[in-house]
């Protein structure tokens, strides 16, 4: 898994010593050339280097060697990426052994080496020929381990979202958080098939009954009881057919992606665990396989919920919500200090800020800045949204406590405002997550992809837990 980085000595990597990588902004060029030498600055004036965004420039001697390599950062003012760009070199630069030996002052050397990480990505699992990446040195860095460690969760996340389902369904979304929590010896538990009805998890059993692969709740614990519980709850709908209000043939094809919510949900706990955060981590994986059979759950149906309430189905298709439900109630009866769930739930969210802006809401208006501070520091935008109280109207029902689709209207804010009604009175927060890229940027290949996480494990180490009434 590491094979793009270089952690220290012992690491085997490519023969040779490695390439220094100078990153600049065009303001920049002019000091750069002053560390070359005078053949260098004559190929980089050559080639044009004006440290343009995302302008790459290998210099190499009379003999073909790489000597350098020159990378622009663009102007600040449009570098939206910030470090992470780095992405970029990890997927463009041939086979071999690279060190960052300059980058922009606003440029931190951590967040540019889990950007070179993040790019060095290709999910080539079903392919006969595998892509070989580039190698970055990073044994001086302090924390290289744990930049290691983020790589690989979200590596990891991208990996279970661009599985295709017939590898993919609840069986081995079970096993792959069990080899998670395996690996850090945290104790494991998972209620499935029947036994979701005899301990109370009735929406996550009527969700997945209708399939070949029982539904199940998968639950890991770790860490010191000492420490601040943090609860993590992932949507896991390994496949989504949209049940009896089945899908169109278009909005079914990806939908081997509605379980990227508990493959964001794992990858965080992976981060957390891997680097060992002072948390007692409860992760709690609902997973089911929304299909459709003659046992399938019905529009007009009335569902018993784990909370007590009831829930009148008025699309099959609004699936996720029922089963974070149960879980959001199971979650919250621990009382911890936050729940966090993950779920590709609506896509009025990618209306509203389209696919790689997840938006989050907060019953904890306190903690919305500095999460924004966090992920934006991060690279890992997001975008808060409210909790309109209003609006849960449109989820009334004359026969149920309530509905669990609201229409057309603010699609991503009334289903929030379904799972505000299982969270009790912790504090909570919710994102809408697509769990995709529909095209390539720097450090971000098309495909399977995790929001938000990165920025999210910044802010819990930042002690953001212990500061939560």
């Amino acid at each position: 898994m590491r094979s793009f980085f270089k952690m220290n000595e012992k690491t085997e990597t490519t023969d040779g010593a490695s390439v220094p990588i100078y990153v600049c902004r065009p303001s920049g060029t002019e000091d750069l050339f002053k560390r070359l030498d005078k053949a260098q600055t004559t190929f980089a004036n050559y080639k044009k280097f004006k440290g343009e965004r995302e302008q790459l420039v290998e210099v190499t001697g009379l003999d073909g060697v790489p000597q350098c390599i020159l990378f622009g950062a663009g102007d600040l003012q449009s570098d939206d990426l910030g470090a992470i760009r780095a992405g970029y070199l990890s997927s463009k630069l041939s086979s071999g052994l690279y060190e960052f030996v300059q980058l922009p002052k606003d440029w931190k050397v951590d967040l540019a080496a889990i950007g070179w990480g993040m790019g060095a990505y290709k999910f080539d699992n079903y392919l006969k020929d595998q892509k070989t990446f580039p190698v970055l040195d990073i044994s001086k860095l302090k924390n290289a381990k744990e930049v290691a460690n983020i790589v690989e969760a979200v590596h990891l996340g991208r990996d279970l979202i661009n599985t295709p389902p017939n590898d993919m369904g609840p069986e081995a979304l079970e096993k792959a958080a069990r080899v998670v929590g395996e690996t850090y010896k945290a104790s494991i538990r998972v209620t499935s098939g029947s036994d979701l009805l005899k301990h109370n998890f009735p929406m996550i059993h009527a969700v997945g009954r209708a399939a070949h692969e029982e539904p199940r709740l998968v639950e890991l614990e770790w860490g010191k009881p000492e420490h601040p519980r943090l609860a993590l709850v992932g949507k896991g709908i390994t496949f989504d057919t949209g049940g009896v209000n089945i899908k169109s043939a278009s909005s079914a094809r990806l939908m081997k992606k509605d379980m990227g919510g508990a493959a964001h949900a794992l990858a965080l706990a992976k981060m957390i665990m891997a680097n060992d955060l002072p948390v007692r981590l409860h992760l709690l994986l609902a997973i089911a396989e929304n299909s459709v059979s003659a046992g399938a759950y019905r529009p007009g149906d009335i569902l018993n919920s784990r909370i007590g309430k009831t829930v009148e189905i008025d699309n099959t298709d609004a699936e996720g919500r029922l089963v974070l439900g149960d879980a959001l109630t199971l979650a919250s009866e621990d009382d911890p200090v936050l729940m966090i769930d993950f779920a590709t739930l609506t896509g009025a969210a990618r209306v509203a800020l389209g696919p790689t802006l997840p938006p989050f809401f907060c019953n904890r208006d306190m903690l919305v800045p500095d999460v924004l501070k966090h992920t934006q520091e991060s690279r890992d935008p997001v975008w808060n949204m409210p909790l309109w109280d209003p609006y849960f109207k449109m989820l009334k029902s004359p026969i149920a406590d309530m509905k669990n689709a609201g229409g057309g209207f603010a699609g991503c804010v009334t289903a929030a405002l379904f799972l505000k009604q299982f969270v009790g009175s912790g504090a909570w927060m919710h994102f809408d997550v697509y769990g995709w890229n529909p095209s390539a940027s720097a450090g971000h290949p098309a495909g399977g992809e995790v929001f938000a996480i990165r920025g999210l494990y910044d802010w819990i180490k930042s002690g953001a837990l212990d500061q939560i009434a």
